[in-house]
């Protein structure tokens, strides 16, 4: 038994207004809470690996023609591009309005970074090293070790092939198309199952995050101490995601962004509360077929690579929070360095993982191409967990506007009769 999508909203509300409650008037018991949530979101992590592969393969097999990857691969890459270079530079343009960072002495300055100078030792520097990693991560070393470290971008690029190889071979690889097919729908009923524990996971996982932040007394000084900082990136982050996606919505993808949005209520919510549009594919997989009724190869194509290269959200705010920190030391940055930004922060966005905190990684790597200092990280990192959330909606949301607009571009495309393969799934 499926929950409805009516009762389910009511109970992710809850879920969230309860877990506000919880972690912000009782810190204590709501970081006790927070394992429920820990379990719930390991429940999902747990169903991205299967539930990618099995879906891209299902997806490109259903495809026929293999041939018929070119164009919809090339314009789902060129529409994420595009839409991640619009928010990187609807983000520039805000902080560069609104100037929120005020130049302060750097004896004022915290310095204590050496736990992130570890985590990103090995990232590149430059924008050719950039672009080496993002290919070198095409391809493994080994598959199954990807899998264990959930590295999504090779996993799409082996299930593309395998998926695209089981088309050339006639009768033999029908089997093994059934077997994923077979499988695809197995996570699904799963994900399914998952729907009626979510409502209680997502009041922890808040509870607990709140608590940590030591409840209501210790998050609204952090959050007004940094005010003009985080009012710069939401307001992007609600002009990218409450305007300008919605007009692609509307007059690329034919939708109806009020029917559209409430379909991907659950999703989003959970994106927000998770901090993970990995762990949230799940459930974004299933909301876009099952609710938005979106063609489901379309989807099981386009929505596990936008989960790996789509980050709109993690752009935008890694545009802002460059020229935060530039503003901040004193650093001027010409129309050059402004560029660099642009494109470094629409790129990096491409190798950032799906999972919580991911930003502040590669952020490193557009700091380090206009010579900012690393350490302004620190200026940050205070309110940076907040904002992590608010980004992921804004990039779970991006892949679902993406998705709806390219199944509008293939329904047209097969109703010209450019293909040969049987038409999508027509929807109002």
């Amino acid at each position: 038994m499926v929950a409805s999508p009516h009762s389910l909203l009511i109970g992710m509300l809850t879920g969230i207004v309860g877990g506000i409650m919880l972690g912000g008037f009782s810190p204590a018991m709501g970081q006790n809470c927070e394992f429920i949530g820990e379990l719930f979101l390991q429940g999902l992590f747990a169903l991205v690996v299967p539930l990618v592969v099995s879906s891209m393969i299902v997806g490109i097999t259903s495809l026929g023609d293999i041939r018929q990857l070119g164009p919809l691969g090339f314009r789902t890459v060129l529409f994420f591009l595009s839409t991640t270079g619009l928010a990187v530079l609807l983000g520039l343009i805000l902080v560069t309005v609104i100037h929120p960072g005020t130049p302060i002495a750097p004896s004022t300055m915290e310095t204590s970074t050496s736990f992130m100078v570890e985590r990103v030792h090995d990232k590149p520097s430059t924008l050719i090293d950039l672009f080496k990693t993002i290919l070198t991560s095409l391809v493994p070393k080994n598959l199954f070790a990807a899998m264990a470290e959930t590295q999504i971008l090779p996993l799409i690029v082996f299930s593309l092939v395998f998926g695209g190889v089981l088309t050339t071979i006639g009768e033999k690889g029908l089997p093994v198309i059934r077997l994923f097919e077979g499988i695809n729908e197995a996570m699904m009923a799963i994900v399914h199952l998952l729907m009626w524990v979510a409502p209680v996971g997502i009041g922890a996982l808040i509870a607990g995050r709140l608590g940590e932040a030591g409840g209501f007394s210790g998050f609204w000084p952090q959050l007004a101490s940094l005010s003009a900082y985080v009012g710069t990136v939401l307001g992007a982050l609600a002009l990218h995601g409450l305007i300008l996606l919605p007009f692609i919505l509307r007059f690329l993808g034919k939708r109806s962004v009020p029917h559209y949005a409430k379909a991907m209520s659950t999703p989003l919510m959970t994106a927000f509360s998770t901090s993970s549009s990995s762990a949230t594919l799940p459930l974004t997989l299933e909301s876009l077929i099952e609710e938005a009724h979106v063609s489901r190869r379309v989807v099981s194509f386009v929505v596990p690579l936008g989960a790996t290269i789509n980050m709109n959200g993690t752009a935008l705010y890694e545009a802002v929070a460059a020229m935060f920190i530039a503003q901040t030391y004193g650093i001027e940055m010409g129309v050059g360095e402004t560029i660099i930004v642009l494109i470094t922060a629409t790129l990096s966005a491409i190798g950032a993982a799906g999972i919580p905190e991911a930003g502040l990684v590669t952020m490193v790597i557009v700091l380090k191409a206009v010579d900012l200092p690393i350490e302004g990280i620190s200026l940050i990192l205070v309110v940076d967990w907040f904002l992590d959330r608010c980004r992921t909606m804004i990039n779970v949301w991006g892949d679902a506007v993406g998705a709806a607009v390219i199944d509008h571009w293939e329904d047209q495309q097969k109703n010209t009769g450019s293909s040969s393969t049987p038409p999508l799934t027509s929807h109002p």
